[in-house]
């Protein structure tokens, strides 16, 4: 048996959680490869024009997974806390691609709302694949270990990157923008090139983004857009600008994103919304306008 598992959306938050859990049951798995031309035709070609562009590079995930896998892992996740939401997407990814490709799905669900949580969907799907409730839940334990680890180093890595008298950017947005080879991938990597250190908003301890995201907004109800609001909060005084990632027509990120703007008056914030017709010249005029603004405001040579 192999599961296909789409290089897009969850898959940057979750990548960890889901191969080691299917690893420790001895499931094979495969990942479809970064964002491409080729992935990003596909998917614009099999989504309807209103879809969000990170939608539409999934779909063409999804399609590259078509024929190479016995089935294709879709999560739906409605709610990950009591009295919050997902944005929709993630609660509708089953019935978009049934209704897309002829592909066989596997999925889980979770909605803490309804009392489904996470361990609950994981021995739910490894159940539809045959296996015991005791072997899904050891390697849920293992895999959620495994997710830990990840996190941590990831966090001391960054933390260390803080102290750096470089300047540093924090480039907020979700995982799968900021690491899509398409949407943030070349944000991050010029960036590197002007020498300036880029600080990731997915980057940031739980125990902070269960809370700080109140400092900027006390009424946003979008899990995720609460945890890069909250990592906001947490570095704006460790960085010398914020870049806001979005993709092209994202509802919760255009309210949360002008939230943010509205707010933050003492640090300078450029929003980016990347679509299909993404302009690569344009982009980087504005990232080397950006960062001789930020480093006249440092003090720093703009030549240097």
């Amino acid at each position: 048996m192999t599961i296909g598992i789409p290089k897009a959306l969850l898959y940057y938050k979750y990548h960890i959680l889901w191969e080691n859990f299917f690893s420790y049951l001895n499931i094979n798995t495969v990942t479809s490869p970064s964002t491409n031309k080729e992935i990003l035709d596909v998917g614009i070609k099999n989504s309807i024009d209103e879809a969000c562009l990170s939608l539409k590079i999934y779909l063409g995930h999804i399609k590259y997974l078509c024929g190479k896998c016995d089935y294709v892992l879709i999560p739906r996740i409605v709610s990950l806390n009591k009295n919050e939401k997902l944005c929709t997407n993630f609660s509708a990814l089953y019935d978009i691609v049934k209704n897309t490709y002829k592909v066989k799905i596997l999925n889980y669900n979770i909605d803490v709302d309804k009392n489904y949580d996470e361990l609950y969907a994981f021995v739910s799907m490894a159940r539809e694949l045959g296996i015991s409730r005791y072997k899904a839940v050891k390697a849920y334990i293992y895999a959620k270990e495994k997710e830990k680890e990840d996190e941590t180093a990831k966090i001391i890595k960054q933390e260390s990157l803080i102290k750096t008298n470089k300047l540093k950017i924090l480039i907020a947005g979700h995982d799968y923008n900021i690491y899509d080879e398409f949407v943030g991938k070349p944000i991050i990597d010029y960036l590197k090139k002007m020498d300036v250190v880029p600080i990731t908003s997915n980057i940031c301890k739980k125990i902070y983004t269960d809370f700080d995201y109140k400092m900027i907004s006390k009424d946003l109800y979008w899990t995720y857009n609460k945890e890069i609001l909250s990592s906001i909060n947490h570095y704006l005084k460790e960085v010398d600008g914020i870049i806001l990632i979005s993709t092209f027509p994202c509802g919760p990120d255009s309210l949360s994103n002008e939230i943010v703007v509205r707010k933050i008056k003492n640090k300078p914030i450029i929003t980016i919304i990347i679509d299909e017709l993404n302009n690569s010249s344009g982009l980087i005029t504005r990232l080397e306008s950006f960062v001789d603004i930020l480093k006249e405001r440092k003090g720093m040579n703009l030549y240097e």
